[in-house]
């Protein structure tokens, strides 16, 4: 079948031979893939295409760029922050784009994320911030990365199920993070000086490509004994709901709701505590004055018991109803 090109695109084929820089063959090969006829005759020029356009933005995306003295910060907002960590490729950005309102790019191509973009993950009532980071590799020179790692509160690393060169991929971001005495895994980790431990999920993407089953089971069995393991697809959004309440027990945190004597109770913005925390602690995010003048309180334990008076020392649970007297 004949390619019948249009004029369109034979002036973006010329723009393409005469471009000198990167930028300009790019752009001149994206305006190619605009205009080329979309037909059974077309298709090896259409993946030949793609071929070229793939290489060339990971070409520009490896570039060394100056950027001395910049340093990204993310500031934490709702009840928790969470990195996203993982090797090219994962499925980070389509992962935070399903979750979140965010808009991260998401491309066929390494190193498409080269600045940190946060997004509220909304977990029933809370909101949790993910935060979406370039990829952990050795090409990836820029010591901030590790440095937002480090702050957030919890990681989730991030892999994908349809790489061939998965357990590589994987070993090498966990070397590059212990390169900056950054080790990720959940429950009691080894304490390293110096070093800082991030408790983690492995979320394992691309739950939907072939042979991804049969990778999991791999990967359950070389790793199952230091991360708990969710396999999820941002694609077809399986795992996806359950990931929300992983992410959110991840961070080990509770709600308490708080109402006023004599008052109905409203379930809406819930102090957000710590798993563990005391009555006290509630008492003093509601009101300061109430660390002093604090008489009693009631609780309601979420269905185990209704207005049980409680001292300062009642170890709160996730969903407990407070009221406050002084």
């Amino acid at each position: 079948m004949p390619a019948n090109l249009t004029p369109q695109y034979l002036e973006a084929e010329q723009h393409f031979k005469g471009a000198k820089t990167t930028e300009e063959k790019i752009a001149a090969l994206e305006e190619m893939q605009a205009t080329i006829p979309r037909h059974k005759g077309t298709e090896k020029m259409q993946a030949e295409l793609k071929r070229r356009l793939s290489k060339l933005r990971t070409e520009q995306a490896r570039r060394p760029v100056s950027r001395a003295g910049i340093i990204h910060r993310v500031e934490k907002e709702g009840a928790g922050q969470v990195a996203m960590v993982g090797p090219p490729n994962s499925g980070k950005s389509l992962l935070v784009r399903r979750l979140t309102h965010a808009t991260p790019e998401v491309a066929d191509y390494p190193f498409t994320t080269r600045a940190p973009l946060p997004g509220m993950l909304k977990f029933e009532d809370v909101q949790i911030q993910l935060v979406d980071l370039p990829p952990v590799h050795p090409e990836f020179h820029e010591s901030w990365l590790y440095q937002v790692i480090r702050e957030a509160d919890r990681a989730l690393l991030v892999v994908d199920l349809s790489d061939p060169d998965l357990l590589e991929d994987l070993e090498m971001t966990l070397a590059q993070l212990a390169n900056a005495k950054v080790q990720l895994g959940e429950g009691e980790l080894p304490n390293f000086p110096g070093w800082l431990s991030k408790r983690t999920l492995l979320v394992a993407n691309k739950l939907d490509a072939s042979g991804a089953p049969d990778d999991l089971e791999i990967l359950k069995e070389l790793y199952g004994n230091r991360f708990r393991i969710l396999p999820v697809s941002a694609e077809t959004g399986e795992g996806l709901e359950q990931l929300r309440l992983e992410a959110f027990d991840l961070l080990e945190v509770i709600r308490v709701y708080t109402k006023a004597p004599g008052k109905k109770l409203e379930r809406i913005a819930p102090y957000v505590l710590k798993r563990g925390s005391h009555l006290i602690d509630l008492a003093g995010r509601v009101h300061h004055d109430f660390l002093s003048q604090l008489k009693y309180a009631r609780v309601w334990g979420h269905g185990r018991f209704e207005g049980q008076m409680a001292n300062r020392d009642y170890v709160l649970a996730d969903k407990d109803v407070v009221e406050l007297h002084r």
